[in-house]
């Protein structure tokens, strides 16, 4: 279990910060869009997914008619009780969901699922648990499926805040320590960061293969996004493109996604 599990409860209370996250701004919707375009070539109608964080079933309900079978979990009661309504609501048959602990799957049968997304909870986990998370990630993964781990880049995160005109109180010594060990210090044991490499050397020691390593939203030009006219949005978007395809730009992403197969012994 999550040794920070009533911060996070806390947190995200009754759901209603999760919901529609990927709707509360144009930056923030590149985050799935660049998520969802990464994983596209991995899921298909024959495909089982477990998606360990589900949140309130954003990606859920987007894979309902993509996939063969989806299985969301999530450590937030609110959120399930949400995502299981639209369950409930929409008439899908494939899409099931329930409470559950990322670092501990103990309940899913080991080798049963082609594709597992784990798209949040290593956002909050410190190094020891997201270790172990991703243990039973290979666990649950079938022999040569793919696992997807999200994750917070803290150079990308912080070098953006520190030349950001909203966030005028940067570059300050909490910042600077949050570089040496990840952890942050202005929201003390809720956020866990790390780096590209970090991530994968981590998944290399669990016998996962990377794939690709990819940003899906960048700090350094969020707010520039968000303020820019639909004429101007338009003609970033081919960067945004850019930045999102190449890993020469993925340290400099606020949020990425590392996609890996998993080794067959």
């Amino acid at each position: 279990m999550a040794n920070n599990k009533d911060l996070i409860l806390k947190q995200y209370g009754d759901g209603s910060k999760e919901e529609n996250r990927h709707k509360r701004s144009r930056a923030s919707s590149l985050e799935f869009y660049y998520t969802k375009k990464h994983l596209e070539p991995y899921i298909t109608k024959e495909t089982k997914i477990l998606e360990i964080g589900c949140g309130t079933g954003y990606y859920g309900m987007y894979y309902a008619d993509k996939c063969k079978e989806y299985c969301g979990i999530d450590i937030v009661p609110s959120h399930i009780e949400i995502f299981h309504k639209k369950i409930e609501e929409s008439g899908y048959c494939n899409l099931t969901c329930s409470v559950g602990d990322a670092a501990d799957l103990k309940d899913i049968e080991s080798n049963s699922y082609d594709v597992v997304l784990c798209l949040g909870p290593l956002y909050h986990l410190s190094p020891d648990e997201r270790e172990a998370v991703i243990k039973e990630c290979r666990c649950v993964c079938k022999p040569n499926g793919i696992a997807a781990f999200s994750y917070i880049n803290k150079i990308g995160l912080y070098a953006g805040a520190c030349i950001s005109t909203e966030f005028t109180d940067y570059p300050n010594e909490p910042g600077n320590k949050m570089l040496e060990d990840g952890f942050d210090y202005e929201k003390p044991g809720l956020y866990w960061y790390t780096t590209p490499e970090d991530m994968e050397s981590l998944t290399q020691e669990h016998e996962f293969e990377k794939i690709l390593n990819l940003g899906v939203d960048f700090f350094i030009i969020m707010k520039y996004v968000d303020r820019a006219s639909d004429e101007k949005f338009e003609l970033i978007k081919p960067l945004y493109d850019q930045m999102a395809s190449h890993e020469s730009c993925t340290g400099m992403s606020n949020h990425a996604l590392l996609i890996c197969r998993k080794i067959k012994r």
